[in-house]
């Protein structure tokens, strides 16, 4: 086991990753305010993970609470918040019950979102269960609904107190899941580690074929960068908002073909696709490195271009992203691998072009 920490002072919290921890009640137990959780998690995770950690905790003499509501993207929404509040009142949940979040990022939002706002804020504790989830959207305490007009737009920041990567649930994985994923880990290489994304270049092949060390790595690596950020950008006021590289377009694209048609990992791969294609534009990144992102998202089996909507009805989304001030699109460009800036003045007409080139 590896043990990584999010350095936020009081707030502080250790991120373990390993094999076989969601057995390991002993790694619970200290972040429990009393012997008493709620763990959340949809019908795909349950029959796969719910009872190895409901019986590890309960040998303990912890009282489980299971809540288990539909997988899917798009029940990230209030029907499926209010039946998680449901089953915390009605099981008699107080301040100090502790929620679990056993799953992906959609269960991950909508736990922590839930105990951000249950009884004015309990605590929770992120096992994740999916690469993308392990990587990225179980550290920083990013947690969110979707609205019908734009993805995580009612949310709230609260940060967990443990976060517990279990290698082992990759295995479950399914193959596309992995390589949405795979997004969001070239995405840190981008932003932050030219030297990690050559490293993805060289070991593509056996990410995909699930080579355990290679999977362990690229986890490590890509929590690494995302906990030094956070430490010193929780509430994205300037640093923290490079790790939305792809993001505006691919909420966007997300939004724009219906909550759950693409996964996010494959609409923020178009979306990086898409601001490399305008950094390349703008004069920041060459044509060769341009290529270079374009065929690592291909040779992962990801989109580089969005099918099925429009340049307009892209833009408009666009315009109404939570990170857009003033109506003006602030999006995160590339100056060069591994070095990410934001931009908030970029020309309408150099999104048009590549928008153009690239959604359609």
């Amino acid at each position: 086991m590896q043990t990584l920490s999010v350095a936020l002072a009081e707030r502080s919290y250790p991120i373990h990753v390993g094999t076989g921890l969601i057995d390991r009640s002993d790694l619970f137990l200290p972040f429990l305010a009393r012997k008493k959780v709620a763990v959340v998690t949809n019908a795909t995770v349950a029959p796969l993970f719910m009872e190895r950690l409901a019986g590890a905790l309960a040998r303990k003499g912890v009282e489980v609470v299971r809540i288990v509501v539909a997988d899917g993207e798009e029940h990230k929404d209030w029907p499926t918040l209010n039946t998680i509040f449901d089953a915390l009142i009605e099981q008699r949940c107080g301040r100090d019950c502790t929620l679990i979040a056993l799953g992906g990022g959609v269960i991950g939002d909508l736990a922590g979102f839930a105990a951000a706002t249950y009884q004015r804020g309990v605590e929770y504790i992120q096992v994740p269960t999916t690469l993308l989830a392990q990587v990225d959207s179980s550290i920083g305490g990013k947690t969110a609904i979707n609205h019908p007009l734009g993805k995580n737009m009612i949310g709230a920041f609260h940060q967990p107190r443990l976060v517990l990567a279990d290698m082992g649930t990759l295995e479950t994985l399914p193959e596309r899941e992995l390589r949405s994923g795979l997004a969001e880990v070239i995405k840190h290489g981008l932003v932050r580690d030219a030297t990690f994304f050559e490293w993805l270049e060289a070991s593509l092949d056996r990410l995909l074929t699930r080579d355990s060390d290679a999977l362990e790595h690229a986890v490590v690596r890509s929590i690494e960068i995302k906990a030094e950020i956070v430490g010193r950008d929780e509430r994205e006021s300037g640093l923290r908002a490079l790790l939305n590289l792809g993001h505006t377009f691919g909420h966007a694209i997300e939004t724009g073909l219906g909550y759950g048609a693409w996964l996010h990992g494959e609409a923020v791969a178009a979306g990086m696709a898409m601001a490399a294609d305008l950094s390349r534009q703008l004069g920041y990144l060459s044509e060769a490195d341009t290529a270079r992102i374009r065929s690592l998202l291909q040779r992962a089996g990801l989109p580089t271009a969005a099918k099925g909507i429009t340049p307009e009805r892209m833009q408009q989304l666009m315009r109404v992203d939570k990170k857009s001030r003033g109506g003006r699109i602030h999006l995160v460009l590339l100056e060069r691998l591994g070095a990410a800036l934001l931009r908030t003045d970029v020309p309408a007409d150099a999104i048009e072009h590549t928008l153009s080139r690239l959604a359609a």
